[in-house]
């Protein structure tokens, strides 16, 4: 796991462009070199691409961003990428990685607002090509989005909203039909190898959408954890898993759920070790377990702690979590 920039105190003060690896299998850290990095920020997107990772965009105060670089863990250096033709400065954007591209779609600056254009970066060619607007989306709070594997689903905030589906190869988009659209407030959303699970906000609730049909179906919600935000979500293969977050009886959360669509059922993640509770923090899935870093606590106290969440276990009372070893000084 790959971890870079962010802020270390409240209000994006103290922002850094430093960042450190993580390998699980000897629950160690190593500092990531400094060198050609992008200049500090916040609220950027960062993509994998099998063997780089490249982080684009963001913000800093007053100043936001249409730049960035990519980062080579095998030889621990940063290469800036080309900026012509790159989309407007943003920050909220989604990002995600083709195969071939990056594609960052929406988000906000101080210039316009909410945005709904974006680009599409070749790292081959280290260049930019700009996406249609054409029948796109609006960019609405609470937009959601994930990759299929062959277009961006995006699914918009707000009651019977539907979104768009954004072909890369095509360069065009196809609107998602709101009947039945989850009201659930994002953004996050996981792939299911056919479906786009929507879930949270200010209820319990979610839905899942199958491009196939152009349909929304509801999730259940019989022991689906308590509504909040600001929360992670990841796919496990077979489940979507959600952690952390905030509500408004308790503003920092340390307890999650796991949702099966082939059976529409939800069954509560173990609290034992869990690390505490927390908002805007990191979680991804490693093949056989969730690693969850950073993010807030109470009093906007910023955190470098995690822990790695496994569903593997002989029966459900054991379902555990494991402390990630502490690295100092990184950010979000």
């Amino acid at each position: 796991m790959i971890i870079w920039g962010g802020y270390q105190t409240y209000l994006l003060k103290d922002l850094v462009n430093t960042g450190a690896k993580y390998n699980p299998a000897t629950d160690a850290w190593t500092a990531i070199s400094t060198v050609n990095a992008p200049a500090p920020r916040a609220n950027h997107s960062a993509v994998w691409t099998g063997s780089e990772m490249i982080v684009w965009g963001g913000w800093t105060s007053g100043t936001y961003f249409s730049d960035g670089a990519r980062y080579n863990p095998s030889t621990d250096t940063w290469v800036p990428i080309s900026t012509v033709n790159a989309p407007a400065q943003r920050t909220y954007h989604f990002a995600f990685w083709t195969g071939s591209e990056m594609i960052v779609w929406g988000g906000q600056n101080n210039i316009t607002g909410l945005l709904n254009t974006g680009g599409k970066y070749n790292p081959r060619t280290d260049s930019w090509t700009a996406i249609s607007t054409t029948n796109a989306p609006p960019r609405t709070s609470g937009s959601s989005a994930v990759w299929t594997g062959s277009e961006m689903i995006v699914k918009s905030g707000g009651d019977g909203a539907g979104g768009g589906r954004y072909d890369p190869n095509t360069d065009t988009w196809t609107a998602i039909r709101p009947t039945n659209a989850t009201t659930a407030f994002g953004p996050s959303a996981v792939w299911s190898g056919s479906e786009m699970i929507v879930w949270g906000g200010s209820s319990s609730g979610g839905g899942r959408y199958n491009p196939s049909t152009d349909s929304w179906t509801a999730t259940g919600t019989t022991n689906a954890p308590a509504p909040r935000g600001s929360y992670s979500a990841v796919w496990t293969g077979s489940e979507m898993i959600i952690w952390g977050g905030a509500s408004n009886n308790n503003p920092y959360l340390n307890s999650g759920g796991r949702y099966r669509p082939t059976t529409d059922s939800w069954v509560a993640t173990c609290d034992q070790n869990a690390p505490v509770g927390r908002v805007s923090h990191t979680a991804i899935w490693t093949g056989s377990e969730m690693i969850v870093w950073g993010g807030e606590e109470s009093n906007h106290t910023t955190l470098n702690t995690g822990g790695r969440y496994s569903t593997r276990a002989i029966s459900m009372s054991n379902w555990s979590w494991k402390h990630l070893a502490q690295i100092l000084s990184v950010g979000l």
